[in-house]
């Protein structure tokens, strides 16, 4: 349990983050946040009495989160010091960009906390010779392009069909969730597929509605839903935020946990408890599942690149997206596309890097209470109940 000394202090945290939120959602014109709006800083608001501190300018928000900042040293526990002290960092880093810029390396390293530079040719090739290694073992032959073509067409889930796949497999990540770690509320309260084009992302956990929006463009597959039903569904976003509301609801979760922030401290954790779902259930077995697994690292990892020619190196938008279709391996022009939308943002293109630094930086913590049982619920409430850095979810009983 947290001090009451700390969930007085999220409180605060709170008001002011979603203070920054409105002013910057006045300076786009923007309506205030009825709950969730991908555009925004804090694009999901589960509470319903926390009031936006009022800024009148960002130097504003940047003094108020200054003197949060230097109140963090009084909080009874260490990972909540130095979460709160980042957290804070990372709202005046993203004052400072709003209000004057910022140099795109300084974006990654202020919001996110992670090192400012992208995947390396050394890594990529590395999860390229690992991809390989499984297709092999799937019986694929030929370079690695042709691999994945023989792999995808096997697996490749029409559009007109992956609402059913993926209800299907919502339903029994959800029972290997709750038959591991419990879900604070019925069944009938879960997630609903809808199927999008055109969007900047590959599928969006619209919580407050109960709905999993899935980007139809790219070419799908059965294991990569099976992916993202435990990211968006089961043990990922939905089961963080439900027992974020209901642990609220019952004075054990601090109030910033009712917020998901953009650009903070928090993403690359937030999503990265959502990618090591398919190892939390147990579902990461079977090669074609550790493939897409890899895949998606892979994915994220050319997403950074993607994203630092963009706005570190001024490559044009037509060399970058020939650069990301010459490596996709899958997906198609429709995930390229999808990719580019996402990097091409301003507001989001720093993002990328919470996926690319989540999965391992989590990953590492539940490698280490994975084969003990006795441990999970301890796992379960550190991690889910309170938002974290990479470098705080470490502390983990430490």
């Amino acid at each position: 349990m947290l001090s009451d000394v700390t969930l007085d202090y999220a409180e605060e945290v709170a008001a002011a983050l979603l203070g920054l939120d409105s002013l910057y959602g006045a300076e786009r014109g923007m309506d205030a946040a009825p709950g969730a709006d991908i555009d925004r800083l804090v694009v999901l608001n589960l509470s319903t009495g926390l009031v936006p501190e009022p800024f009148a300018a960002y130097a504003d928000a940047r003094a108020r989160f200054g003197e949060l900042a230097a109140r963090t040293a009084a909080l009874p526990e260490p990972d909540r010091r130095l979460y709160y002290r980042q957290a804070c960092e990372s709202a005046i880093a993203f004052a400072t960009w709003r209000d004057g810029g910022l140099p795109f390396p300084e974006q990654i390293a202020g919001f996110l906390h992670v090192p400012a530079a992208p995947a390396s040719e050394a890594e990529l090739a590395a999860l390229r010779a690992a991809m390989g290694g499984v297709l092999a073992e799937l019986g694929d032959t030929g370079d690695l392009e042709a691999r994945f073509t023989a792999w995808e067409a096997r697996q490749r889930v029409p559009a007109d069909e992956v609402q059913g796949v993926l209800n299907g497999l919502l339903d029994e990540a959800w029972d290997r969730t709750a038959e591991r770690f419990g879900i604070p509320t019925d069944k009938s309260d879960g997630m609903r597929v809808e199927t999008v084009r055109g969007v900047p992302y590959n599928a969006m956990c619209d919580f407050g509605r109960r709905l999993i929006r899935l980007n139809v463009d790219p070419t799908l597959t059965r294991p990569g839903l099976k992916h993202l039903a435990v990211h968006e569904g089961y043990p990922g976003h939905y089961l963080q935020f439900i027992r974020r509301q209901v642990g609220y609801g019952a004075g054990r979760v601090p109030a910033d946990a009712l917020l998901s922030v953009v650009n903070t401290a928090n993403s690359s954790t937030f999503e990265g408890i959502a990618d090591v779902g398919m190892d939390v259930v147990g579902w990461a077995k079977e090669p074609d599942d550790r493939l897409a697994a890899l895949l998606a690292r892979y994915r994220s990892g050319l997403g950074t690149r993607a994203a630092w020619r963009l706005h570190a190196e001024g490559w044009a938008p037509d060399r970058v997206h020939d650069e990301l279709r010459r490596d996709a391996l899958t997906g198609g022009e429709g995930w390229v596309a999808t990719r580019m939308r996402f990097v091409s943002k301003p507001d989001r293109a720093a993002l990328i890097w919470s996926y690319w630094w989540g999965e391992p930086s989590v990953g590492a913590v539940w490698a280490r209470v994975r084969d003990d049982r006795a441990r999970w619920a301890g796992y379960v409430s550190y991690v889910y109940d309170r938002m974290h850095s990479t470098q705080s979810v470490a502390m983990f009983g430490l």
